[in-house]
């Protein structure tokens, strides 16, 4: 009886044999007991097993979070040095990690390099399997289909080769790969569940190598451009630039163009109130050192594209145009200085540098700087704040309070333009002995004391920051995650199965029909396409009527008793 129970455990086994290309995943006793290649082998097993390359993908987003929350040197390297001096405990040791540098670090390439190996080692022989099935036939019957997982049987006065004549044009109809094998027909569905599978992990290797890819020979940078002004794509021109590691400054595409107009519109009732409705920026670009010049409207999530290269239109703010004299009423200084915005309502900072020209009233040569915070909507004198009410210039007001002595651009360390270190410099004073300070409206001047000079408050032009980057390999990118999705959809949702019919003569000469299947898991889908095909069959082999008994012969001592 046991060598019937293997016989029969051995024959499933053959049938079910297949039904995925995974590697069989092996156990701690099969690990080598000695010997260079024999862990050699083990490893290289286990590196490649669907297990491992999973967790190396979940290591992978799991060491790409402090990229995202942490500052990071290629991105802006001011943000990392203020961390650093806002964080004296952690900077060291964040240092130590390489995580002020996460996507060039040594644990996560090595990361990305074992994910990528995993995935080659993975899927070659998969693929190899996977094209052996294809090419192949499915098994035959086992000897008994009842111990399949779904099963169904009946008689049938149908001659056994027209039921398999029958059963093999239904499944053909039904677009699963079938053939005759002895007294039973056997089919076989689902390939695409594999093709899915492979696809998937082929579509995770193409998106590692145009993320690679695009990391070595990438570049972003960005500009802030004044109404009326323009950039030129050269290296010299960004007021940012962060270059991949392979980049060098020929991959630059030459274009340049100008920022004819900003404009924007917002909301103005509603809870949407300051919400932008248009926010575009006019520009006149040209390809080449020698392009015809062409008129374009870059709005967000519309970029400018030449040859690759993509301008997005990032952000928008105010520029207050600035003049300041001298004591003897010299005009020394005359420029449109940018501010950023702090808030939605584009609340704004920034800094005034007189550097260079300006005599105090003693004629001594120093240097100004002036702290300017402006709102292009005021809420109106005696409102208890300074920030803005709303985003268009419906009501401009520049406050500035100011500074001379040393702005410390003499010391040959690099300064941010829009803050202003006031350490090595005194404050003016009014009248009170306070500080200076003054609130401004377009055309206004602020009188600084003791004869020192004065600061008017001209107009204000507006600004646009533009991102410029070209990322190699983004289309590969896309593709792979688009093919990803849908390798994903069919190895989840198509289900690979086989199905057999066995017809042979019964022992009364009558036709014995079995039909059963077999699926890589189990599900309810099975047993029901069973049933429908079996439906389908019947109405070709229907059920035999059942034989009629004999009647019962009276036996003699029933007899001789009737007779009495």
């Amino acid at each position: 009886m046991s060598n019937l129970n293997t016989t029969d455990e051995r024959d499933l086994s053959t049938a079910g044999e297949q039904l995925s290309t995974a590697p069989r995943e092996e156990s701690a006793a099969s690990v080598p007991a000695m010997g260079v290649i024999g862990w050699a082998r083990w490893f290289w097993r286990q590196l490649t097993s669907m297990r491992v390359a999973l967790i190396l993908l979940f290591l992978l987003s799991l060491g790409a979070i402090p990229g995202s929350l942490i500052p990071q040197n290629s991105v802006d390297e001011m943000k990392v040095e203020t961390f650093k001096g806002d964080h004296t405990t952690l900077a060291p040791l964040y240092e130590k990690l390489q995580l002020f540098d996460v996507y060039s670090s040594v644990w996560f390439s090595a990361i990305y390099i074992l994910l990528f190996v995993s995935l080659i080692g993975c899927i070659v022989p998969r693929t190899g399997q996977f094209v052996g099935q294809l090419r192949g036939r499915p098994p035959g019957a086992p000897r008994k289909l009842t111990r399949l997982p779904a099963y169904t049987t009946w008689r049938t006065e149908a001659e056994p080769e027209r039921v398999r004549e029958a059963a093999l044009g239904l499944l053909r109809g039904r677009r699963y790969r079938s053939h005759t094998v002895g007294d039973a027909v056997a089919a076989e569905k689902g390939y695409l569940r594999e093709a899915g599978n492979l696809l998937f992990h082929i579509a995770l290797i193409v998106m590692l190598i145009a993320f690679g890819w695009g990391q070595l020979f990438k570049f972003e940078g960005g500009k802030l451009i004044l109404e009326g002004d323009g950039f030129a794509n050269t290296k010299t021109q960004y007021n940012n630039f962060r270059p991949g590691t392979l980049f060098s400054d020929d991959d630059l595409v030459p274009f340049s163009f100008d920022l004819d107009e900003f404009r924007a519109t917002y909301e103005r009732t509603g809870p949407q109130r300051g919400t932008p409705r248009t926010f575009e920026a006019h520009v006149t670009y040209s390809e080449g050192v020698d392009g015809k010049p062409q008129k374009r409207v870059i709005k967000v999530n519309q970029p400018l594209v030449v040859d690759g290269t993509k301008v997005y239109l990032n952000a928008h703010g105010y520029a207050p145009v600035i003049s300041v004299k001298d004591g003897k009423g010299k005009e020394v200084y005359r420029n449109v200085v940018p501010l950023l915005p702090q808030d939605d309502n584009i609340t704004s900072t920034g800094a005034i540098k007189v550097m260079d020209g300006y005599r105090d009233a003693d004629g001594k040569k120093t240097q100004l700087g002036f702290q300017a915070f402006f709102v292009p909507t005021f809420a109106g004198e005696g409102s208890g704040t300074m920030f803005s009410q709303f985003p268009a210039l419906d009501y401009p007001v520049l406050a500035l309070n100011g500074y001379y002595g040393s702005l410390g651009v003499d010391s040959g360390l690099p300064q941010n333009v829009y803050q202003l270190d006031p350490s090595k410099m005194t404050a003016f004073k009014d009248s009170n002995g306070d500080q200076l300070k003054q609130r401004l409206r377009p055309g206004e001047t602020m009188k600084l004391p003791d004869g020192a000079g004065s600061v008017t408050f001209e107009g204000v032009q507006e600004w646009a920051s533009f991102q410029i980057s070209r990322q190699p390999a983004s289309g590969w990118a896309l593709t792979g995650s688009v093919a990803a999705i849908a390798g994903l959809a069919g190895s989840l949702f198509i289900q690979r199965r086989r199905v057999w019919v066995r017809a042979v003569p019964g022992a009364d000469g009558v036709t014995v029909v079995e039909m059963a299947g077999l699926g890589r898991s189990e599900s309810a889908r099975l047993p029901e396409e069973l049933a429908d095909l079996a439906g389908e069959l019947h109405s070709v082999a229907p059920t035999a009527p059942e034989p009629e008994s004999e009647p019962e012969q009276p036996s003699e001592e029933s007899a001789e008793g009737a007779e009495k």
